[in-house]
């Protein structure tokens, strides 16, 4: 078997608009083709031997055991590589279970589709799923632990921490998107200027000098004492003579900890004697210069976390520990602690897995001990100075305990520090008394506390600490999503996008768009290119200047990545023509369809789906849609326009020269087509139904009908605005215009404008599209041998994969079929093939350059047409 390409979709995609995380691997089964798995001897009792857990896959046969009864009556390989796929993840602790396996339109060759939580988990599990069942099908061993482990790794690697995880989720259950921004643990929460930040559990809300101060420990202290929060004795001391001078001063037994430290790292307890002392100075010193002694608090450890100043949980936390038994060694009692199913690898897991480290052979050694000796029956052994539950430690929750008076103090400290959300570390026999009376003093307080000890206690009930979180960085009332307005469609998408945010910026809003030609903000250019894939809809969302996102979403962009974006208000499908078919595993209309589906399947359910009446493949969609759906047409007669019409609903259509918006049997005409810049007036019956498409949704939008008709007589065509669209540059003697038509669709609707163009005559630049098929190439060509006197044959800047002659041939063939015998000539350069036509071109020429390099077009043309000025004014 050959994996042919492996891809992460990362948003609604062609496989399902609601399962946004999956992989799809392009497989080629080769030999095992012809090898269904009822054909290979001992492959079911194999499988069931290495992955007993695949048991539990139900499969089409729904019941359990169904995934090995469909094996032993045959199925193919792509199919048991899902499952697979699916269940090493799950035994890696990432519990997913949606799959797909569908033959492509080449034999043998399958789409392979599963989920993932982490991706790039997910990548790793498709390679590993290939080897697995390869092992298995030539009978060979196969370590499945050493993948499940690197796995794991992988997971540890590059997940969200259990903090930061825990707000996700949360404002996954609000229904509030969040991007993950970079690959650590800073992220977004909201669209645009509607977003909020945070990382780890510090937000954009979080106090910079909060911050400083909570990680000066010295001057923590001297800001509690200043407010009479009690505190432990101590002060900070650099080098044995300070250490001697604190210590006559506040007594044995001590604490040694960094200034600057973190983690507990660097941390010595119940140091009794001056040598204990130095060697706990020395080791505080490898993590900050200066250090922090206090005295040794009996009691137990506590931590507060306090957000938005109220107190929502409080745990008591237990360092890493054994219970002799009087049999084991301290090694052995390590070993079956670390077989209780709540610990696990990393974070995956409640409790955390209890390592050797130097800490641990530490304190060991502080008591005697080593790892080989046998604790008494019932002594409890601890292995690490800290009780950070990364380190093995174990949580109790205690927030129902706490005395009125301690939720009083803890909520003081987090406003005298000033934290948002705060970790207040307590040392204390109990917190059910005030701390004044029971003798405990506040050890530390932390900014970006971990909250894994509050949401998965080892005993007590876990609190949904991320909940306040939320209700803070989004109180009732406040948005966290910007609207979306998302195009697609084979033609007219980048004039729609444009004619939208038009319409949009002109309403009051901040507006992004994205399209072909590049990415905006307010009409900046931000990047330029073709950017009309998730990526681009993404750099959009995470613009806290934009107010209101419209998105040029094309085919490309969801093959590769589904969409940029979880779901949006309006989505606009503008056409569904044959163009780009044959290339990734897109052959018909119906794939196609299927693609360009994607946008408004992920309309939210009181949304709109504004769709093309006159295009039948969009006509065909309408039916799988669970939003609104409104059409547009330009024949007021279209049967779905009347269909609508008799059930009340809303519709665009051109009627009587008027871009009108229909409503059962009422009209409200928004303007005179021919008093639309866009539409030329009212001769480019193409831009007549981008018109209506844009005026439709943004007439459901809500914007008002005079807003509308303003925006449509103020958006000028050109090649600032809609570059490569139509743009029309008037000479003296002759015109050129320069239009991104590179496919038959895109050729008619030129066609049709020229037939209405007066020229002496009618020239044409023109050029074969290599990703196209031979059919599209020679039919753009007699549609081009239709409307031109004369045609330059350039050459494509794109061949992908095809030579000029084979390109030219085919532009041959399509000219002789077109019953019409116009001259030609060759000229490769595109650049040249424009200079030439204009310097050659008669009194009263008409020029069209069919361009897929629209830049460069353009400046040429706009480059003579200055010089053309400049010698009207000199002469």
């Amino acid at each position: 078997m050959k994996i042919l390409k492996i891809q992460a979709l990362r948003g609604p995609n062609i496989w399902s608009v609601y399962r946004k995380k999956v992989i799809q691997m392009r497989l080629d089964l080769e030999e095992a083709e012809q090898t269904p798995t009822n054909k290979i001897p001992g492959f079911r009792e194999r499988i069931e031997a290495l992955i007993p857990s695949l048991i539990t896959h139900r499969c089409s046969e729904g019941v359990r055991g169904g995934l090995f009864k469909r094996i032993e009556d045959g199925t193919w390989m792509g199919h048991v590589i899902e499952h697979i796929a699916l269940e090493i993840q799950t035994l890696a602790g990432m519990d997913t279970g949606y799959g797909r396996t569908r033959e492509t339109k080449t034999p043998g060759v399958y789409n392979v589709v599963f989920s993932y939580i982490e991706e790039n988990v997910g990548m790793f599990a498709a390679e590993a799923s290939v080897s697995i069942a390869e092992a298995l099908i030539a009978g060979t061993d196969y370590d499945i632990e050493a993948d499940i482990q690197r796995m794991r790794e992988i997971r540890e690697r590059v997940r969200l921490g259990p903090s930061t995880g825990s707000i996700v989720e949360e404002a996954v259950a609000r229904d509030i998107p969040w991007i993950r921004l970079g690959s650590n643990s800073l992220v977004q929460l909201g669209y645009g200027v509607n977003q909020v930040r945070f990382q780890a559990t510090i937000t954009n809300q979080t106090s910079h000098i909060a911050v400083d101060i909570a990680c000066n420990k010295e001057e923590t202290k001297r800001m509690l004492q200043a407010a009479s929060v009690p505190v432990a004795s101590g002060d900070i001391c650099s080098d044995e003579e300070g250490l001697k001078a604190i210590i006559d001063k506040i007594g044995f037994p001590i604490v040694t900890k960094p200034l600057d430290g973190n983690h507990g790292k660097g941390a010595s307890i119940n140091l009794k004697t001056f040598e204990q002392a130095v060697e706990g100075l020395e080791f505080a010193k490898k993590y900050s210069r200066r250090v922090i002694v206090e005295k040794f608090i009996t009691g137990y450890d506590f931590r507060v976390l306090v957000i938005n100043n109220k107190v929502v949980a409080a745990a008591q936390r237990v360092p890493a520990n054994v219970k002799g038994n009087g049999r084991d060694t301290i090694q052995q009692l390590i070993d079956t602690e670390n077989q209780d199913p709540r610990r696990g690898y990393g974070h995956e897991k409640v409790l955390t897995e209890i390592n050797v480290d130097r800490d641990t052979t530490d304190l060991l050694e502080k008591k005697g001990y080593t790892l080989n000796t046998v604790p008494a029956d019932g002594e409890i052994v601890y292995l690490k100075s800290t009780a950070n539950l990364s380190t093995g430690g174990t949580s109790v929750d205690v927030t129902d305990m706490m005395h009125p008076e301690n939720i009083f103090l803890a909520e003081r400290i987090s406003r005298v520090i000033g934290l948002d959300i705060c970790g207040i570390d307590i040392m204390a026999e109990n917190l059910t008394q005030p701390l004044k009376e029971n003798g405990g003093v506040i050890i530390e307080v932390n900014a970006a506390p971990g909250f894994r000890m509050h949401l998965a206690p080892a005993e007590g009930l876990p609190r949904n600490v991320a909940a306040p979180v939320i209700d803070m960085l989004y109180p009732p009332g406040k948005p966290s999503r910007i609207p979306i307005f998302a195009v697609t469609g084979t033609n007219g998408k980048t004039t729609t996008t444009r004619l939208l945010a038009h319409i949009v910026k002109n309403n009051g809003y901040q507006v992004g768009f994205t399209t072909s030609d590049g990415i905006y903000v307010q009409n900046h250019m931000m990047e330029k290119g073709d950017t009309t894939g998730p990526l681009s809809a993404e750099y959009i969302l995470k613009d806290p200047t934009v107010e209101f996102a419209v998105l040029e979403t094309a085919r490309g962009g969801i093959l590769r990545s589904g969409l940029g974006f979880s779901r949006c208000d309006i989505g606009i499908i503008t056409n569904i023509q044959e163009d780009h078919l044959g290339l990734n595993d897109i052959h018909t209309l119906d794939d196609l369809r299927k693609v360009k589906s994607v946008v408004p399947r992920s309309v939210k359910k009181d949304g709109w789906a504004v769709l093309n009446a006159d295009d039948k493949e969009s006509v065909r969609l309408a039916r799988d849609l669970d939003c609104n759906v409104a059409f547009f047409s330009m024949d007021e007669s279209n049967p779905v326009i009347q269909e609508q019409a008799r059930e009340g609903r809303i519709a665009a259509v051109y009627e009587e020269g008027y871009i009108t918006i229909k409503k059962g049997e009422w009209k409200i005409r928004i303007e005179k087509a021919s008093r639309v810049p866009l539409t030329m007036g009212g001769k480019a019956k193409f831009m007549i139904a981008n018109v209506l498409a844009a005026t439709l949704a943004s007439y459901l939008w809500g914007f008002k009908t005079e807003d509308i008709s303003q925006s449509l007589k103020t958006f000028i065509p050109g090649a600032a605005q809609t570059p490569g669209r139509m743009n029309i540059f008037r000479f003296r003697k002759f015109s050129v215009l320069i239009d991104f038509a590179h496919n038959p669709a895109g050729y008619l609707a030129v066609e049709d404008f020229m037939s209405n163009v007066e020229a002496t005559q009618k020239i044409g630049i023109i050029a074969g599209v290599g990703d196209r098929r031979d059919q599209d190439i020679t039919e753009c060509a007699m549609i081009a041998a239709r409307m031109f006197d004369h045609i330059i044959i350039r050459q494509e800047k794109h061949l992908r994969g095809r030579t000029d002659s084979n390109i030219n041939e085919l532009i041959l063939q399509g000219f002789s079929q077109s019953g019409r015998k116009p001259t030609y000539e060759m000229i490769p350069k595109e650049t040249e093939a424009l200079q030439h036509a204009m310097d050659n071109a008669k009194e009263g020429s008409y020029i069209v350059a069919l361009s897929d390099v629209v830049t460069n077009a353009i400046e040429v043309v706009q480059g003579y047409l200055d010089k053309e000025n400049e010698e009207i004014i000199t002469s």
